[in-house]
């Protein structure tokens, strides 16, 4: 699975051809969780409330790149890097 950011122990990572609807993965020690990239809500999975809120931060700032790579990655174009939170 393509990384697209890393930061404070988070991965963010998108699959090629993925299911409906766009979501991006996050990894944090054993956590997972898909991230509905419209309407930033968890759609399966589970990560801590601190996990999640930096998460959401990052997934705001950057939407559009989110959407632009979920495009790439449906055509089977790796997605770009997107910066980390800082």
């Amino acid at each position: 699975m393509p990384e697209v950011s890393r930061f404070f122990g988070l991965v963010i990572s998108m699959y090629h051809d993925d299911h409906l609807p766009p979501h991006f993965h996050v990894k944090y020690a054993e956590h997972r969780a898909q991230i509905h990239i419209e309407t930033l809500e968890i759609i399966e999975g589970k990560i801590p409330n601190r996990v999640l809120a930096l998460t959401l931060e990052w997934a705001a700032l950057h939407r559009a790149e989110l959407r632009e790579n979920w495009q790439r990655a449906q055509v089977g174009v790796p997605p770009t890097k997107i910066e980390p939170l800082e």
